[in-house]
């Protein structure tokens, strides 16, 4: 029993760190504040636009990360910084496609564009100049135009 106990703070933290409490692309709006402490990001700032809210939120790296939601989900996330932000946390389960289809371009590569029915991610840079978005096509609010993920 005692056993059991002490590991409690352990499973409550394993539970806290899980991917599924990032706001990841697809993923529950709800979770953008934890995202924004996730990433030591400054406090977002949100605008509101017709169909769709977008946050951005500046990593200590002087990263700039915005978030595109609508429908509570975030169908969309954009970076443009000096490093490149954490993918694998602003992606989530779409992760593995984009890194398969980076894969597939080969290395030395500074531009990577993938646009499959569920994922498209248009990613570019060099050493200290790097951008990108990814978004989900199928999750897109009517009238918004991909160029506008920025």
């Amino acid at each position: 029993m005692k056993t059991s106990l002490q590991l409690l703070p352990i499973a409550f933290a394993a539970l806290a760190l899980s991917p599924s409490a990032h706001a990841v692309l697809g993923g529950a709006a709800s979770t953008v504040e934890v995202d924004r402490m996730q990433m030591k990001a400054a406090v977002p700032a949100a605008s509101n636009k017709i169909n769709y809210t977008v946050h951005e939120m500046t990593l200590p790296s002087g990263v700039s990360v915005r978030e595109y939601i609508a429908n509570d989900k975030v169908f969309a996330v954009a970076w443009r910084g000096r490093i490149m932000p954490d993918l694998k946390q602003l992606m989530g389960p779409y992760f593995d496609t984009y890194t398969s289809e980076a894969r597939s371009h080969g290395n030395g590569h500074t531009h990577v564009a993938i646009e499959h029915p569920e994922l498209v991610v248009h990613a570019a840079g060099h050493m200290r100049a790097y951008a990108g978005s990814a978004y989900i096509p199928s999750m897109l609010p009517e009238g918004i135009k991909a160029s506008e993920i920025q």
